[in-house]
C-alpha cells in the first residue's frame, strides 16, 4: 500500500517551496537578468551553488544555520517556541535554497531574452518600470516563469539528501515520498516501493509534459 501521507506531505511542500520561490525568486532572476553589477558573477554562483554541492553537504551546512544554537534557530525559538530543524518549516526552508536555481535561472533566462527595445519604448511612453514588468516583461517571458515553477515543484517532490538530513523520517511531518520509498526499500517491502515509485514517476513525467506542451503552444500562439 502507498504512504498517502508522504504522497500529501510532498505534494504541500513543492506547492509551497514553489509559491515561495516564485515570490522571491522573480525579482532575483530579474536583477540578474538586466544588471549590470561587476561582482553578478559572485551572485549567479551562489544561486547555482546547489547544483553541484552534494545534498547531503549542503543539508549539512542548512542544518547548522538553522539549529537552536544559531541565530536563526534562536530567534524562531523566541519566537514560536519551536526548533526549525526536524520541522516541516525547517524542512520548507531547506527546499526553497535547494531548489532556488531551478526556479531563478530558467527565468532570468527567459527575462534576458526580451527585446530590450520593447522596455525602451514603455518606458519613454512614461511607463513605470513595474509596470513595464507587467505588461511587456512578464508575458513575454511565460514559458521561463512556467518552466522555472514546474522543475522546481518536480525537484521538490523528489528531493532525499537535504529532506534527510534537515527533516529526518517524522512520519506526518518530515517523512516525504522519497524518504518512504527508502524505508520501503530498506523493510524489503518492494511492492509497496515499487508502486510509490510509479506514482512519483509519473507525477514527474506529467509536469515535464506539462512544461514542453505548454511551450510549445505559447510560442505556436506568437508566431
Amino acid at each position: 500500500m502507498m504512504d498517502w501521507q508522504a504522497i500529501w506531505l510532498s505534494l504541500r511542500l513543492a506547492a509551497s517551496t514553489t509559491a515561495i520561490l516564485l515570490a522571491a525568486g522573480m525579482p532575483l532572476a530579474y536583477w540578474l537578468a538586466f544588471s549590470r553589477r561587476r561582482w553578478k558573477f559572485l551572485v549567479e554562483a551562489v544561486v547555482a551553488l546547489p547544483l553541484v554541492l552534494p545534498p547531503t553537504v549542503l543539508g549539512f551546512y542548512i542544518l547548522l544555520a538553522i539549529g537552536p544554537r544559531s541565530p536563526v534557530g534562536a530567534l524562531y525559538a523566541k519566537i514560536t517556541g519551536g526548533m526549525l530543524p526536524f520541522s516541516f518549516q525547517g524542512l520548507l526552508l531547506a527546499s526553497v535554497l535547494y531548489s532556488l536555481p531551478f526556479t531563478v535561472q530558467p527565468i532570468a533566462s527567459a527575462f534576458a531574452a526580451v527585446d530590450g527595445k520593447l522596455m525602451e519604448a514603455s518606458w519613454c511612453l512614461g511607463v513605470s518600470r513595474l509596470a513595464t514588468f507587467r505588461r511587456v516583461v512578464a508575458p513575454l517571458a511565460l514559458p521561463g516563469i512556467a518552466t522555472g515553477a514546474i522543475l522546481s515543484f518536480a525537484h521538490t517532490m523528489g528531493e532525499f539528501g537535504v529532506v534527510l538530513m534537515v527533516g529526518g523520517n517524522i512520519a506526518g511531518v518530515t517523512r516525504t515520498v522519497s524518504i518512504s520509498i527508502y524505508d520501503q526499500a530498506q523493510a524489503l517491502d518492494y511492492a509497496a516501493a515499487a508502486r510509490t515509485s510509479i506514482f512519483l514517476l509519473a507525477v514527474s513525467f506529467t509536469v515535464l509534459a506539462l512544461t514542453y506542451a505548454l511551450q510549445r503552444r505559447f510560442w505556436w500562439r506568437f508566431w
